[in-house]
């Protein structure tokens, strides 16, 4: 497990499924729709200095479903629908790469896919976060396998994909999230009550 690291928590969030509305391959921009209650979750980060960070896996640039311009404007669509309701990421990390599919520099064996930690270390040192802090919420267990894997919680959401693989695939899961909430709003909800007590814990030594 990587070494704790001196700095700030952060949260990070899966966008498909998390931050917007499950698409499969999502290949314009009008396609985005927030999820209820997403730009509120987002916007308590931002009230409480945590740094709101998106890590997505994105393969559909490898497999030719779209291109690098088109996931940009995706992506600033996903920002701007945030920003129209008061809510603002601190950061987006994506990972394009699939091990199998496309053509370099798109078909590699990364370490950013998720479920490996690649994403959340590189924030880390862009941003001076503290992972054995921080928290990765996200609709699928790579999302939550990625997040232990760098040393922060996992939580899983039952928004996306969530509901369908907790019910009925978690007893094939090799991984065990630290919290299961119903949307991205009440994992907020949760990580900002636990970065509260390991404050208060500090404080009491």
């Amino acid at each position: 497990m990587p070494q704790a690291q001196s700095g700030r928590p952060a949260v990070f969030m899966d966008r498909d499924g998390c931050l917007i509305e499950e698409m499969g391959y999502l290949n314009h921009p009008s396609r985005v729709r927030i999820l209820p209650r997403t730009a509120a979750a987002v916007a308590r980060l931002n009230a409480a200095g945590i740094p709101a960070l998106m890590a997505t896996n994105q393969a559909g640039i490898a497999r030719g479903y779209f291109s690098a311009e088109t996931l940009a404007e995706i992506n600033a669509e996903v920002v701007r629908q945030l920003a129209s309701e008061g809510a603002r990421l601190d950061g987006l990390y994506v990972c394009t790469h699939h091990p199998t599919a496309g053509r370099p520099p798109y078909r590699r064996l990364c370490d950013c896919r998720k479920p490996k930690p690649g994403l959340l270390l590189r924030a880390a040192e862009e941003l001076g976060v503290d992972l054995s802090r921080s928290v990765m919420v996200g609709d699928k267990p790579s999302d939550v396998e990625a997040g232990q894997a760098a040393g922060a919680a996992g939580v899983l959401v039952l928004t996306g994909y969530g509901r369908g693989e907790w019910e009925y695939l978690r007893h094939a899961w090799t991984v065990k999230p630290d919290h299961v909430a119903e949307d991205l709003l009440d994992a907020v909800a949760w990580a900002l009550a636990r970065f509260e007590s390991e404050k208060g814990a500090r404080c009491s030594r």
